[in-house]
């Protein structure tokens, strides 16, 4: 089959709407999961966008559950920022044309000091089949990891300062794909507004803004 010729591009079409649907089917029942007790939500989805690009954040806050979308809150006021400030894309354009996720996808709940509790191994393993499948799904050209908890799912990462401003490529789901870290934005670290991660964040974001699969989205968000 000549590569676009009508006949490729409806195969290529159909295999879309294929996947498309499948993606739905997965975000239906990952809406129905309740696999960890000590969870205190339900779980968060970003939606089925189809996307060659997944952002991978680590679990959802207060705030995303009632608001019903991940980085709802001050961690995705500079995440959006700096998509806009590097990439050229708001955060209507992230959200539409990026494929969010995390490592738990429900709220975690607060720990004795009040801060949010980080998921345990096993809430980890229970919701690693949800990233699983949507990498299968998506097959996706480019992950960026946000936090250690999201990034050392794919790659080693004793220390931030190793990783942030790299462009790697890693395997999962027996797929691969390139890895381009983000520290947290989050209020609760200064890591990235301090050196020397300002400047390694400000790198990666570059890189980011560089990646091909990324400038391909900020065109088709200008033509909007």
């Amino acid at each position: 089959m000549v590569k676009n010729s009508p006949k490729a591009q409806y195969f290529g079409a159909m295999a879309r709407v294929n996947r498309q649907g499948k993606l739905k089917r997965h975000i239906a029942k990952l809406l129905r999961c309740r696999r960890c007790p000590r969870m205190k939500s339900t779980p968060v989805s970003g939606g089925a966008i189809m996307s060659n690009v997944m952002i991978i954040g680590q679990a959802p806050g207060p705030r995303e559950p009632a608001l019903q979308r991940p980085f709802a809150h001050t961690a995705g006021k500079t995440l959006f920022r700096w998509f806009e400030e590097f990439c050229g894309m708001n955060e209507a354009a992230v959200r539409s044309k990026i494929y969010f996720a995390a490592v738990c996808r429900c709220f975690p709940g607060k720990n004795s000091s009040g801060t949010d509790r980080v998921p345990v191994p096993d809430e980890i393993r229970n919701c690693s089949s949800w990233m699983d499948d949507e990498i299968r799904i998506l097959r996706p050209r480019l992950i960026i990891p946000v936090g250690r908890l999201a990034i050392v799912q794919f790659i080693d990462c004793a220390k931030l300062e190793k990783v942030i401003g790299h462009k790697l490529r890693a395997q999962r789901a027996g797929h691969r794909f390139d890895v381009i870290p983000l520290p947290h934005p989050s209020g609760a670290s200064p890591w990235h507004k301090i050196p020397p991660g300002k400047a390694l964040t400000e790198r990666a974001l570059k890189l980011i803004a560089r990646h091909p699969a990324i400038e391909s989205l900020a065109r088709r968000a200008q033509r909007q």
